[in-house]
């Protein structure tokens, strides 16, 4: 998207929500969210183009409150000033007509801030018609197959106490697979805001060199625990669950939360586990649905003890809590776990003997109470002896608690270097955002099948 574009959306956004302004009527209140994106996606299968195409796409919803009720429209957002306020009067009128006959909500939370701001992110892309020929050009002789999408991606709010943001940002996702005929695969994501094609070439490389291994024939484990090391990209699939149910407060103060121990001080993790909200990475929005600004950093879990939970301000005057800007689900957005001391050269010497797992899937919760997750190992992993990998293995499913892989006894060490594992999402529009964590090396690990 060309900055004039961006800079016209912009102020037909902006003038959109000066308008809502004027409009209101007394004992009014209304949010208006924008998102959009102007993006490429790119389909690869046996490394060639399956599919190629482009989205342009944006849309607004309009909430209104009143008298202790609210009630919402979706509608789509041209950038055309006359046609978009056409659609939003509409809409503002229909919610008039529908809010009285809506139940009150007892935990309504009114805009009431007075925060404003503005990022935008100009990164560098691939240009359309490079995309293929640099992507493609390292994998012709694999079965490479995959998808990328790149572009601008924008997050705007506006409301009736004069709140405004504005976020965004250039970026690109490819979330690939190098397949053999067995059916074993490698897979690896590659993300940023400016292309680099001297890293992207360095993660094809390392993923042929674990294609030849897994040439080798599958090793078959039995059910049992063992020492294991979880590479950044399954560090990140384990993480990705405190947000199902973990690190909310209305799950911990609802009682069905997996950090309940922790909250409760009944329990701790390990000291060398540490995770924050850091937004100062820069990539998404610090501001909520409500115009709120989350702090540049939030520490959630320090040296194993539970410092903070994701607090909305819904929740907060149902509980009687402090709030700290959460957004409306209380779930992580932009999270880092801290490094730790374990160098890259020594992950196989101090793994010495047991599995190296490179990604995870179909993760749930098994018993979330006691904080146990369930899932399957996939994609390049391996049997380690003697601090040599020799053999890929057979897809094994484990069930383990989050209190014993990242707990004192458990949890051996974090590696000194941390990779970003981007949100790969595309349903309805692409994520932003992504997990900024190291590798992690865990003692007697449980397999169940």
């Amino acid at each position: 998207m060309k900055i004039e574009e961006l800079s016209m959306l912009e102020q037909t956004f902006n003038q959109l929500v000066e308008t809502l302004l004027i409009k209101k009527a007394e004992g009014e209140y209304f949010t208006v969210r924008l998102n959009s994106e102007k993006s490429q996606f790119t389909r690869f299968n046996h490394a060639k183009v399956r599919q190629t195409g482009f989205v342009a796409d944006a849309s607004i919803e309009l909430t209104l409150m009143a008298d202790k009720r609210r009630s919402f429209r979706h509608f789509p957002f041209s950038g055309n000033w006359e046609i978009d306020w056409q659609i939003a009067y509409s809409a503002l009128q229909e919610l008039r007509d529908e809010l009285p006959l809506l139940p009150i909500d007892p935990y309504l939370v009114l805009p009431s801030g007075t925060n404003t701001s503005r990022e935008v992110h100009i990164g560098k892309l691939l240009t359309t018609e490079i995309v293929v020929t640099n992507i493609l050009e390292s994998v012709a002789d694999l079965d490479f197959t995959g998808l990328y999408a790149g572009g601008v991606i924008i997050r705007a709010y506006g409301d009736s106490s004069g709140q405004k943001h504005w976020f965004a940002t250039d970026s690109f996702t490819l979330d690939y697979s190098l397949f053999m005929e067995s059916g074993q695969a490698v897979k690896g994501t590659f993300a940023g805001s400016n292309w680099d094609e001297s890293a992207y070439l360095a993660k094809i490389n390392d993923g042929k060199k674990q294609l030849a291994i897994l040439s080798r024939p599958v090793k078959e484990l039995p059910k049992g625990q063992y020492k294991t090391y979880f590479a950044p990209a399954a560090v990140a699939d384990l993480l990705n669950m405190l947000s199902w149910g973990a690190i909310s407060e209305a799950d911990i103060q609802q009682g069905n939360s997996a950090l309940g121990f922790l909250s409760r001080q009944e329990k701790q993790l390990s000291r060398k586990f540490n995770l924050q909200e850091n937004f100062q990475l820069g990539l998404v929005p610090r501001f909520n649905e409500l115009g709120e600004m989350a702090a540049s950093e939030l520490i959630l879990i320090e040296q194993g003890n539970l410092i903070n939970t994701l607090v909305n301000s819904r929740t907060a005057k149902e509980y009687n809590k402090p709030a700290n800007n959460a957004n409306s689900s209380e779930t992580l957005r932009s999270p880092e776990i801290s490094p730790g001391n374990l160098a890259f050269d020594d992950v196989l010497p101090s793994l010495d003997t047991g599995l190296y797992v490179s990604n995870l899937h179909y993760l749930n919760w098994s018993d979330r109470p006691s904080g146990r997750i369930t899932g399957m190992t996939r994609y390049a992993c391996f049997w380690v002896e003697n601090s040599e990998i020799v053999a890929p293995i057979e897809n094994l499913r484990f069930d383990e608690s989050l209190y014993r892989f990242w707990g004192e006894e458990n949890l051996v060490d974090l590696t000194d270097f941390q990779e970003f594992i981007p949100e790969v999402g595309t349903y309805e529009s692409r994520q932003l955002g992504g997990s900024l964590v190291p590798g992690m090396l865990v003692n007697d690990f449980t397999y169940t099948l």
